[in-house]
């Protein structure tokens, strides 16, 4: 389905991801938003009677995760939260375990050369996630050109929102979406039986429609749409960017569409180049900063 050029770069069709014009009929309202900073849930009910739906948002020290999930009736409500608390445990546990402002993290301790990369296997993970992202865009996701050395903070969010999925995957649970902020990876369906319909609103022009995704997987990463200004720093330079206002990508991996959106924020158009040689990540908005 071909979709308006001025509110996306490709009309090309990701895997499991429906582009829906909504100027063009009438589709019933979406199950997420994000961006223009309506990052919410819009509805959470609704569920078909066979389903078991939940709701739950947790707290870590840098950021708010929602986590809904639309599980099979006869998986049971103890099954369903078990896998609740176990994805929510993942989520604290990387912000305590791999955060780097914590002091006792492995990441720290990793920036102070008390461990190496291949001291644990979810560290040397993360470690070759941010290597081949730093080349994958030619060096503007760079997790080392930071002071005081390695910090993954560019994908480290999708990275423990990835993780967390795959504790409710392993559980039995394949129809969640996690959402963080203007993040949110997706899988299945939603509670009303069909897609997840995401609404990704322009991140500076509120007047225009928004770009509806049917999405039964994937995920949306998402950069500057906080309104901070020097949040990202050119790694080649060391200096704050502002090329511009937000940067958002959408592709089957959280941690990696977040680095992509982390990059192109830093690189501007030119980070464009990276999308345009089979890749399965796609830019929704690069929009300049006015």
């Amino acid at each position: 389905m071909r979709i308006d050029q001025r509110r996306a770069h490709w009309a090309d069709e990701q895997p499991r991801t429906r582009w829906v014009d909504q100027t063009a009929f009438h589709h019933p309202r979406p199950d997420l938003r994000l961006g223009a900073r309506r990052h919410r849930v819009e509805r959470a009910g609704g569920g078909a009677y066979d389903r078991i739906s939940v709701r739950h948002t947790v707290h870590t020290s840098t950021a708010e995760y929602t986590l809904l999930l639309n599980a099979p009736d006869w998986l049971g409500h103890r099954i369903v939260g078990e896998a609740l608390r176990d994805a929510v445990a993942e989520l604290r546990a990387v912000d305590l375990t791999y955060g780097p402002n914590q002091p006792d993290s492995l990441v720290s301790r990793l920036r102070r050369d008390e461990i190496s990369p291949d001291s644990y296997p979810p560290l040397a993970d993360l470690v070759d996630r941010c290597a081949a992202m730093r080349a994958a865009t030619d060096g503007w996701f760079d997790a080392w050109a930071v002071p005081g050395g390695f910090d993954p903070g560019g994908l480290l969010g999708g990275w423990a929102v990835e993780r967390a999925a795959a504790r409710l995957r392993a559980a039995g649970i394949h129809d969640y979406a996690v959402l963080s902020g203007a993040d949110l990876t997706v899988r299945g369906h939603a509670a009303h039986g069909g897609p997840w319909r995401v609404a990704v609103h322009h991140p500076t022009d509120t007047r225009r429609a928004p770009l509806v995704l049917e999405m039964t997987a994937g995920a949306v990463g998402t950069s500057g749409v906080t309104g901070r200004r020097g949040h990202v720093v050119d790694p080649h330079t060391g200096e704050p960017t502002d090329r511009l206002a937000a940067a958002t990508v959408v592709g089957p991996d959280l941690a990696v569409a977040d680095a992509y959106a982390t990059a192109l924020y830093a690189a501007g158009p030119a980070g464009l180049a990276w999308f345009r040689t089979g890749s399965d990540y796609r830019p929704l908005f690069a929009h300049h900063r006015r």
